[in-house]
């Protein structure tokens, strides 16, 4: 594991990245990511923050021809093929699952920027709710 807010630690594994699935929805420096990839390395943007990114080295792309693509989340077949490439790799994710009542504590706590990891809704939490009021 990186902490991306280690200068030292980023410095680390510069070059050392094909890729980077960046899911971050706040706006902030893509140089530090961009130098971790390797020669012909992709960084894609798939979180949207309110307010813009700020603009990357041109340099730092175009001298080992490192790349930004964005895009929008997938459908069903496109999810269900990148958790089978995540299980098929390894590849895990730190999450907080929450169940349903709480999604507006979740949703403040998005705005005051107080989540160190993804939120999961546990979807059983609305059918165990909903059986409680049965």
């Amino acid at each position: 594991m990186v902490i991306s807010r280690d200068p030292a630690q980023m410095a680390a594994v510069a070059g050392r990245f094909d890729f980077i699935l960046n899911t971050v929805a706040a706006p902030l420096d893509l140089d530090p990511y961009i130098a971790a990839l390797k020669r012909d390395g992709v960084m894609v943007l798939v979180g949207a923050p309110s307010e813009p990114h700020k603009s990357p080295e041109v340099f730092n792309l175009i001298m080992r021809r490192r790349s930004i693509a964005g895009s929008l989340i997938g459908g069903v077949a496109e999810t269900q093929e990148m958790l089978d490439f995540c299980a098929e790799k390894g590849i895990v994710f730190d999450i907080e699952i929450i169940p349903m009542a709480a999604i507006n504590e979740a949703y403040e706590r998005m705005l005051r920027s107080d989540v160190k990891y993804r939120f999961v809704i546990d979807m059983q939490s609305l059918k165990n709710e909903a059986a409680q009021r049965a």
